[in-house]
């Protein structure tokens, strides 16, 4: 059985917005889809992130799939930079990923070490980066560093802002297209 594991943001939760409703439009196509509340996300911390994910997904295989916004790119990014040599997963969809701390101290700790980028494409060959072009928090920028150093396919829209559900985001078809694509 496929598997999804939506992975929310720093000070988000699982249960708003798109999270939601796209948790919703996989179980009904016959998904297994996750979507943990993760660890303090008001002071989170990269190790208990990763800890968490490891813990859902256990043994991870190409019938494995992500999908994160914001920090939880990142979370999602940093598990795939620990994984075993032969462990793969079948794709990740990153939604509004900051390629830096943003100016975020609590954050920080997530961009301390440099991510492995060909060990992470070694594990996932299979990258979608989505981000708006209006988003104020994360800017359009770095969308790009992830298509470069991932060879993600990006698919860049406008009027979504960073996708939260503050900004009235309660459906994400451009998400939920993307991830179905992977697994066609």
């Amino acid at each position: 059985m496929k598997r999804v594991l939506i992975v929310h943001g720093f000070q988000g939760r699982p249960d708003t917005g798109w999270k939601l409703w796209i948790k919703d439009k996989l179980e009904e196509k016959g998904f297994e889809v996750f979507a943990p509340r993760m660890p303090d996300p008001d002071y989170p911390k990269a190790e208990d992130w990763v800890s968490c994910l490891s813990a859902i997904v256990g043994k991870p295989d190409s019938d494995t799939y992500f999908i994160g916004h914001s920090l939880g790119c990142l979370a999602i990014l940093r598990y795939l930079d620990a994984l075993k040599k032969g462990q793969h997963i079948g794709g990740a969809v990153l939604v509004a990923a900051p390629a830096d701390n943003r100016g975020y101290k609590y954050i920080e700790n997530f961009f301390k070490k440099p991510l492995d980028w060909e060990r992470v494409k070694a594990v996932c060959a299979n990258f979608v980066v989505i981000h708006s072009e209006d988003d104020k928090i994360v800017p359009i920028d770095h969308a790009f560093t992830y298509q470069k150093n991932l060879g993600a396919e990006a698919v860049i829209v406008n009027g979504m802002g960073h996708f939260s559900s503050d900004e009235g985001i309660t459906e994400a078809p451009v998400i939920l297209d993307a991830l179905l694509g992977m697994v066609r």
